[in-house]
C-alpha cells in the first residue's frame, strides 16, 4: 500500500500505460501479431490492473480514483476507433483485420466491464476480481490455445474448438485463484483460498460453456455477467 491514492492512480495508471504501449510497439514493429498483441494485452492489462488495488488506501474515494485508469484507456479506444485520434500503432494492436472500428466492439467493452466492476465491487467483495481474472485468463488463452491448437471443433460452434474451451477453463481458474491468493494474503477477504475453490471451478465451467457460443465480440461482456451472477449465489 503506497502512502498517498493519488500517488497509487499515478502508479497504477503508468504500469497499464506501459503494458499498452510495449505492446503496441512490438506490434507495430511487426515481432509479434497483432491478433497475438492484442491477446496479450486482453491477458496482461487486467492482473496488473487488479493488483494495483492493493496501492491503494482504503477510502470511500479510493475505487473512483482507481477507476479512472480503465476508463482513461477506454476513453482512448474511442478516440482511436472513431478515428479522432491517429494511432496506427494501437490499431494494429487491438483489432482483428487493421479496421480501427473493431476497436469499438471488444476492446471498448473490455475497458467498460473493468471501470463497472472496480465501481460495484471494488475490495468489498471477490466476486469482482473472479469476473475479472476470468475475462482476462480464460477468454484470452482460449483464443490462443484454440487457435494454434484446433483440435475438435465444438459442434455448435464450428469457429471454436474443445482444446480453447478447456484452456478458457483452467486459464480462467488459476488466474481467479492466483489473483485471490495475494489478496487473502494481503488480508483484505477473510478465510483462505481453499473456501473459494468450489465457487471458483463452477464459475469456470459456466464461464467456459458461455465463452464457447458462436457469438463474436460480446465475450467481453457475457462472460463477466455471467459470472457475477453464479458468484452472487456461491460466494456471500
Amino acid at each position: 500500500m503506497l502512502g498517498n491514492n493519488w500517488l497509487a492512480l499515478a502508479a497504477t495508471f503508468l504500469l497499464a500505460l506501459l503494458w499498452l504501449r510495449i505492446n503496441d510497439f512490438l506490434a507495430h514493429k511487426g515481432w509479434i501479431s497483432a491478433a497475438l498483441s492484442r491477446k496479450i494485452i486482453h491477458i496482461g492489462t487486467g492482473p496488473i490492473y487488479v493488483l494495483s488495488w492493493l496501492f491503494f488506501q482504503d477510502t470511500p474515494s479510493a475505487r473512483y480514483l482507481a477507476m479512472l485508469v480503465p476508463l482513461a484507456i477506454t476513453f482512448q479506444f474511442i478516440l482511436v476507433g472513431t478515428g479522432v485520434v491517429k494511432d496506427q500503432a494501437a490499431v494494429e494492436a487491438m483489432s482483428r483485420s487493421g479496421d480501427r472500428r473493431e476497436i469499438l466492439k471488444g476492446p471498448l467493452f473490455y475497458g467498460l466491464v473493468f471501470v463497472l466492476l472496480t465501481v460495484l465491487f471494488w475490495k468489498d467483495n471477490p466476486i469482482g476480481i473472479i469476473s475479472l481474472m476470468l475475462l482476462c485468463g480464460g477468454d484470452g488463452f482460449a483464443d490462443i490455445i484454440g487457435k494454434k491448437v484446433g483440435i475438435g471443433k465444438l459442434p455448435w460452434s464450428l469457429q471454436k474448438s474443445w482444446a480453447g474451451s478447456l484452456a478458457m477453463l483452467i486459464g480462467g481458474w488459476l488466474f481467479a485463484v492466483s489473483v485471490l491468493m495475494v489478496f487473502l494474503a494481503a488480508h483484505v477477504f477473510p478465510g483462505n483460498i481453499g473456501n473459494y475453490f468450489v465457487a471458483i471451478t463452477v464459475i469456470a465451467v459456466i464461464g467456459a460453456i458461455v465463452e464457447s457460443f458462436p457469438f463474436r465480440d460480446i465475450d467481453n461482456l457475457s462472460v463477466p455477467a455471467v459470472a457475477i451472477l453464479v458468484g452472487h449465489f456461491l460466494i456471500k
